[in-house]
């Protein structure tokens, strides 16, 4: 009888700690909107139970999406964009790294650095000029073939101008220099 009531006192004593560390994982919004994992009330720690609206966690079908220009108005749009936030990377998810090792994107990484930094003032497409004589790779008359940044240097004064030449991969439409 001992023997039992060892055993369910052991049973009992394994479920009673088996419950305490079993804790509830609560899923929080902070104020930045950020998520977080706690085991601790999300009020606990200065955050809330909502969660944050759908765009803000990221779909990545729709930031795809959102990234592949289908035409090059929406990449001069998407680009114009890009400089009035003033993060590099919103510029760099136009770019087409592909096939570009890491010797040959810095250099065009700190380029699109140093572009963020000055203030836009327009985005113009570049058109493909009339060439009878070019042979059957040259563009049609009037084709986009790159998007001209204009910008003012941080004096408010002085223009800059950065050309990006444009080329499709994959259906969409991406920036180089």
């Amino acid at each position: 009888m001992s023997r039992i009531a060892l055993r369910c006192f052991l049973l009992l004593a394994g479920m009673a700690c088996w419950q305490g560390a079993h804790a509830q994982v609560h899923r929080c919004t902070a104020a930045d909107g950020t998520q977080v994992f706690t085991d601790r009330n999300c009020a606990d720690i200065g955050a809330s139970n909502r969660l944050p609206p759908p765009a803000a966690l990221g779909n990545t079908r729709n930031a795809r999406a959102a990234i592949c220009q289908r035409d090059t108005t929406r990449l001069a749009e998407a680009l114009a964009a890009a400089l009035q936030s003033g993060d590099a990377n919103h510029i760099a998810a136009l770019y087409d790294w592909a096939g570009m090792g890491t010797a040959s994107a810095n250099p065009v990484l700190d380029q699109l650095l140093r572009i963020t930094t000055r203030r836009l003032v327009d985005v113009q497409p570049l058109h493909a000029a009339s060439t009878p004589d070019a042979g059957a790779a040259a563009m049609p008359a009037g084709a986009v073939i790159g998007l001209r940044v204009e910008q003012v240097l941080a004096d408010g004064r002085t223009p800059a101008h950065t050309t990006f030449g444009l080329h499709r991969r994959l259906g969409c439409w991406w920036l180089h220099l």
